[in-house]
């Protein structure tokens, strides 16, 4: 099978290239990055070229090529689709946007969410423009057939990633050293909250036992861990995997995001709310799809990961500061003990 990733050294496409090479796909990776050249998996071939800012380049390396299937791991706005569909309407049997799993309906109205479950999320634009282009897409395979596959990943992570819900995605070694030096962190809400963090390697054997099956054009899937904590017990794990007893500060998602306005989306707009997943559609597809690793594994893997190289530790100075301010507004708006 010959497969095109658009992307595909990412946190979580990185899994999904590797596991392709794995199953002797022959992939394919366009990337404007030569410095990411390292990432590409041994027996992937590249394409460079930017397909955000040089189409006539990216056609002229598709020129001589047609895909079984071809994933867009970097799309994300309306214009994007419309540059897809060009370059891809006649090469390839099946196209793979990769979407959100926010796009659901926020609030949710039933705690169970299914792949029929409404999309509409009026607090994140991020999500508003995965919708539109869903919808786009939708459309396209309507009136004129375009093969479209769509997946929906949630909270999502990897070596390279520790997924707290009010930490640093850039800078993610901020959390486990501010765990370590006794800091308070914040939970939203009550941290009660219900949400699965799905690995990018199980991830991944869901999105590749989608690959060349054109029984699923025109479908959506989404793809995520059966397992589902607690983000108290989340944050809680990550303490006791590094040795400490977490001091967790409950704060309501509102103040936050009144001090932290770029958070706003990520919280209103999607982790503030119990979600669980019902993976059923996708385990009907690829039926030997299952998680298999839990939160225990895959964050002593990510703090592993951190600690096998003192760079990778890095710290995100004003996100500290930010979340100080946050706790300390907070502690003022309690009575002073006498």
């Amino acid at each position: 099978m010959k497969v095109l990733y658009i992307g595909g050294t990412g946190l979580i496409s990185s899994a999904c290239s590797q596991l392709a090479i794995e199953r002797g796909m022959a992939l394919y990776i366009l990337n404007r990055a030569q410095s990411r050249k390292h990432d590409v998996p041994a027996g992937a071939q590249i394409l460079t070229a930017d397909v955000r800012a040089d189409r006539a380049a990216v056609a002229d390396q598709l020129k001589d090529h047609y895909f079984d299937a071809v994933v867009d791991w970097i799309a994300f706005t309306p214009a994007d689709i419309e540059r897809d569909i060009e370059l891809f309407a006649a090469k390839t049997r099946q196209f793979v946007f990769i979407s959100s799993a926010s796009v659901y309906q926020k609030p949710p109205n039933h705690y169970l969410i299914t792949e029929d479950t409404p999309l509409a999320n009026p607090h994140w634009a991020y999500s508003q423009n995965k919708i539109a282009c869903e919808e786009r897409l939708m459309d396209e395979y309507r009136r004129n057939g375009f093969p479209i596959t769509i997946i929906r990943p949630s909270l999502t992570y990897g070596p390279s990633q520790i997924p707290i819900v009010v930490g640093s995605w850039q800078h993610p070694w901020t959390i486990v050293d501010r765990m370590k030096r006794g800091q308070k962190v914040i939970v939203p809400g009550d941290g009660t909250s219900l949400w699965p963090l799905t690995y990018n390697t199980d991830f991944a054997k869901g999105l590749v036992g989608l690959l060349g099956r054109e029984q699923t054009i025109g479908h959506a899937f989404h793809i995520t861990s059966d397992e589902v904590l607690s983000w108290n017990q989340i944050y809680v794990e990550l303490g006791h995997a590094i040795g400490v007893e977490p001091k967790l500060v409950h704060i309501p998602s509102d103040l936050i995001a009144a001090y932290d306005p770029d958070s706003y989306g990520s919280l209103i707009g999607d982790k503030i709310y119990s979600v669980v997943f019902d993976n059923s559609k996708i385990k009907r597809f690829v039926p030997d799809y299952v998680a298999t690793v839990p939160w225990t594994e895959g964050v002593r893997e990510a703090l592993a990961w951190f600690e096998a190289d003192p760079s990778r530790r890095t710290i995100d100075d004003d996100a500290n500061r930010k979340w100080d301010s946050i706790i300390a507004a907070y502690e003022r708006a309690w009575p002073q003990s006498s």
